[in-house]
């Protein structure tokens, strides 16, 4: 196991020197396809796990083109770069026992966030050489982590197969950030046949040595991207013929803080961004809102969504201007299943690295769309869960000086493995 302990280290730092953001992953499924193949796994890639209209808040073609460059300059396997070099970066990768047995698939996530990393001497991989080399670009959340506990959990499956029944998959989802990717790749049928279903994190203030078999906190969320089309006009000289764009998105943005709260569980409403106008003496014809909604429940996001997009259009019409909101990355909010949760927490208290496993948190642990998968199976009889391996962080999810304790990976795989060999013979 020290090899493989090694070689999970090597992984990590490796994707977090070459971090790619959403729908860009190409280096790193090029490299991720290229492994579990030698490993013996058949694979399925891009668009054939990837349903083209469920992606949101995908880079256009000019972004994404430049960085097949990028890609190929900087260590990505040519011979898979076709599959993914129009940004359908999803890989399921299917180990198929040939004994009988239920299908056992787990969901690790492979995206950096858009952060200019730490170059801090207090900041372990600017020092020890594994910084992001792509500037605005960052590992921030564990997803380098994520994507080597994959291919541990790959090498694994294949080097004690003779212990396992049935079915393993194993998705590398892009575009979790954002909670762009999993519908996609949900609504292209790729956990149809599961009948069981783990997705993992690590961190997300879960400390060192603790696990959590199912984190039921997780809001259901919508991410938007508002535009309004006004009329320029001088600001002195005739400002009656101008249709005030930056006026209509400030009047919305106030007023989209201002919805009334739903009885129905926590809600959440935040104005990330907002950009208008071109000059001092020009009434602004042009102005976006980066927003986004939360909710406990899908029900809750929705009525926000819904509120959202009632202010936008009568603050639209209340300047006389057009209006384009487009619906930039979505999450639904889904509970864990409780027998798996137990079963899962019973295999991970035999590990002798973890000193607590909590059965369910309901912690708020932000929004993810792996909530889409888990309602997939969940829909067709199977059972779901999301788990937490808990880690030192150097600092907190999305934060420029973010980093893990490597310590975590082996026994995250170990646990992962031990749970595709017990469900695996389930009948």
């Amino acid at each position: 196991m020290m090899q493989l302990e090694k070689q999970l280290i090597n992984w990590r730092r490796d994707f977090h020197r070459f971090p790619e953001q959403g729908f860009l992953e190409m280096r790193t499924a090029s490299i991720v396809a290229s492994i579990v193949e030698s490993l013996g796994f058949d694979l399925q890639l891009g668009k054939e796990v990837m349903n083209e209209d469920e992606c949101m808040g995908k880079p256009d073609a000019a972004t994404t083109k430049e960085h097949v460059v990028w890609a190929k300059e900087n260590g990505a396997v040519e011979r898979f770069l076709p599959y993914f070099e129009e940004g359908f970066t999803g890989i399921v990768a299917t180990f198929n026992t040939k004994r009988p047995g239920p299908t056992v698939t787990f969901r690790v996530d492979m995206d950096a966030l858009p952060i200019i990393e730490s170059d801090s001497a207090q900041h372990t991989p600017a020092t020890a050489g594994f910084r992001s080399t792509a500037e605005g670009s960052m590992h921030a959340c564990g997803h380098d982590a994520h994507t080597s506990i994959g291919l541990g959990l790959a090498t694994m499956v294949a080097e004690k197969q003779d212990e396992l029944n049935g079915v393993i998959k194993i998705i590398f989802q892009p575009a979790e950030e954002g909670t762009r990717g999993a519908k996609a790749m949900a609504r292209a049928g790729v956990v149809d046949d599961t009948d069981f279903f783990i997705a993992s994190h690590i961190g997300t203030g879960v400390p060192q040595y603790h696990f959590v078999a199912a984190n039921n906190g997780f809001l259901a969320t919508t991410k938007l991207n508002i535009t309004f089309t006004g009329k320029a006009a001088h600001a002195g000289g005739e400002p009656e013929v101008g249709k005030n764009a930056l006026l209509a998105a400030a009047s919305a943005a106030l007023n989209m803080h201002a919805i009334c709260r739903h009885s129905g569980g926590d809600s959440r409403i935040n104005v990330g961004e907002l950009h208008a106008g071109s000059g001092r003496n020009v009434i602004a014809n042009h102005a976006t809102l980066i927003a986004e909604t939360r909710g406990e429940t899908s029900e809750v996001n929705n009525y926000m969504k819904e509120q959202v997009e009632n202010i936008v259009k009568g603050a639209a019409q209340m300047y006389g201007i057009e209006y384009l909101i487009e619906t930039a990355g979505e999450a639904i909010s889904c509970k864990c299943s409780d027998d798996l949760a137990k079963k899962l927490a019973d295999i991970a208290k035999q590990h002798t690295f973890l000193k607590h496993v909590e059965v369910t948190s309901e912690a708020n642990a932000g929004s993810e769309d792996a909530t889409y998968f888990l309602e997939a199976v969940q829909k067709r009889g199977g059972q779901a869960t999301y788990c937490i391996f808990g880690t030192d962080l150097a600092a907190g999810h999305h934060h420029e000086c973010f980093d893990i304790n490597e310590d975590t990976l082996l026994p995250a795989v170990e646990i992962l493995f031990a749970a595709a060999k017990e469900l695996s013979s389930t009948e």
